[in-house]
C-alpha cells in the first residue's frame, strides 16, 4: 500500500531502539500499530543491528498498511536510500534547507526541545511539523534529556499549534499530571516495547489523549 504524502498529528509517538529489534519486538510493533499510532521513529541507536536500510524497510513494511509515518533519527542519509517518511532532529541543525533540497520530496520534520523556547522558535521559524519535549518524568532511555517543566510546554503552545509531543517516563498512571500543558501526543519506548500487552497500553495512551481533547 502506498502512502500519502506523509503527515503527523497527535497521538502515541512510538521510538524503536534499531538494535534490539527481534521477533518478539516486532511483534509488539504490530501491535501497537493496531491499536493506532502517530508515528515510528527509528532512534539512531545501531550497534549491533545490521543493514540500517534493511531495517528502515522492515518498518515501513510493518508501517505502510496502517497509513503511519516511519522517522529517521539524525541519519538524514536514510531518506536517500529508502522511501522513510521523515527526519527527527535531537537540536537544531543548519542543513535543513540542505536536507529538504536533496531528497526532494515531502518529509516530515521534527526536533527535540527542551526548556530552551529558542528550539521551538527554530522549528516555528523553518516550518518543521512537529516538536517533541524530552524529558517531562525520569527515564532510563532519555536519561540525556533535561527535566522540561511544564510551563514550558505551555508556552510553546501559546507559540504554536503545531503538534506538541512530550517524552521520558510517561505511563499511563502519570500521563494526566501533564495533560494541561496542551500538548497532542507522548512519544515513548518501553512503556509499550516493554510491556506484556501492547496493543492494550497503546490504546489506554489513546483514549486518555482523545479524552483530554474533548474534555
Amino acid at each position: 500500500m502506498e502512502m500519502k504524502t506523509p503527515t503527523i498529528a497527535g497521538g502515541v509517538y512510538l521510538v524503536i531502539d534499531p538494535s534490539a529489534l527481534n521477533i518478539d519486538a516486532i511483534q509488539k510493533i504490530r501491535q501497537a500499530l493496531q491499536s493506532g499510532l502517530a508515528a515510528i521513529q527509528l532512534w539512531n541507536h545501531w550497534a549491533g543491528a545490521g543493514s540500517k536500510v534493511e531495517t528502515v524497510q522492515k518498518m515501513l513494511e510493518l508501517a505502510r498498511p496502517f497509513n503511519v509515518p516511519v522517522l529517521i533519527n539524525e541519519n538524514w542519509e536514510l531518506l536517500l536510500e529508502t522511501d522513510a517518511d521523515g527526519i527527527h532532529f535531537d537540536q537544531p541543525s543548519d542543513n535543513l534547507g540542505l536536507i529538504r533540497k536533496a531528497v526532494n520530496r515531502p518529509i516530515i520534520t521534527g526536533i527535540t526541545c527542551g526548556n530552551d523556547l529558542a528550539t521551538v522558535q527554530f522549528a516555528i521559524d523553518r516550518e518543521m511539523d512537529y516538536i517533541s519535549f524530552c524529558s517531562v518524568f525520569p527515564s532510563g532511555t532519555a536519561n540525556s534529556c533535561e527535566w522540561v517543566k511544564p510551563d514550558t510546554i505551555k508556552a510553546a503552545r501559546a507559540m504554536s499549534s503545531m503538534p506538541i509531543f512530550a517524552a521520558g517516563g510517561i505511563t499511563a498512571e502519570n500521563l494526566h499530571q501533564i495533560l494541561a500543558t496542551g500538548l497532542d501526543g507522548i512519544a515513548v519506548i518501553n512503556s509499550i516495547m516493554k510491556a506484556k500487552d501492547p496493543a492494550t497500553v497503546t490504546s489506554n495512551f489513546n483514549k486518555i489523549l482523545q479524552h483530554q481533547k474533548t474534555y
